[in-house]
């Protein structure tokens, strides 16, 4: 992972700097998409924001996928770490894409949800595998059986869930529309729209960097505490 210490606060503010200019840029600069192809042509404006938090959350749950599988093979404490922090990303970026997707899908399609787009449905469910997960860590005692049976789930989930997910609008095109980031006359997209798209992309992955670097640094400062702390109690006795 990164040098958490040092990199955690900058790239974490950069990351929220370039999220935060690409929503002024979307709405205020981008020009409209073509209302030939599209029904709702400003609504689609929330895209700046709903396809990074889409395609970033996917690192988030490779992460978590590496993790799980690093814990149920080696037992490694880096692992286990790496699941926490995955599944809670996975969970935040996830939760960005099922709350932004409606808003677009109300104004586009004129329902918020379609239940039977592939996409959409194993999409929910691998958030729901992620919230399931932090859920798991904040309740449950924490243990080796507990952490198989976590692990377990992280790695079934990310292997099922996330090919499905991934190729589903190529396999199985419902309403939910394919990669568009290349301009084209049926996408409607134009150089801006792809370069506010495009930031907005490498903010999200830099905010996504900052995060895990600060999740990282968040849990080496605990285990710190918990060894002082440890210490102490033994002197003491």
């Amino acid at each position: 992972m990164l040098d958490s210490r040092s990199a955690a606060v900058p790239l974490t503010a950069l990351g929220l700097l370039g999220a935060g200019t690409t929503a002024i840029l979307g709405f205020v600069w981008a020009p409209l998409v073509n209302p030939d192809v599209w029904h709702a042509p400003e609504a689609y404006r929330i895209l700046y924001w709903h396809v990074p938090f889409a395609w970033t959350s996917f690192l988030a749950f490779c992460l978590l996928f590496a993790g799980s599988l690093l814990w149920f093979l080696r037992r490694s404490e880096r692992g286990w770490g790496m699941l926490v922090i995955g599944s809670e990303l996975g969970l935040l970026f996830g939760t960005g894409v099922i709350i932004s997707g409606p808003i677009w899908a109300s104004a586009e399609w004129g329902v918020p949800w379609d239940w039977g787009d592939a996409r959409l449905n194993t999409y929910a469910l691998l958030t729901a595998v992620a919230l399931f997960l932090v859920m798991s860590i904040r309740s449950q005692p924490d243990g080796e059986e507990t952490r198989d049976s976590l692990s377990t789930i992280g790695i079934l989930g990310c292997v099922v869930l996330v090919p499905i997910t991934v190729f589903a609008t190529t396999l199985w095109q419902n309403r939910h529309p394919g990669v568009v980031v290349l301009e084209s006359e049926e996408t409607g997209l134009d150089p801006d729209i792809k370069l506010v798209l495009m930031l907005g992309t490498a903010s999200f992955l830099v905010l996504f960097a900052g995060l895990v670097a600060l999740n990282d640094a968040i849990r080496s400062a605990s285990k710190k505490n918990e060894e002082l702390l440890l210490s102490i109690d033994k002197e003491a006795l």
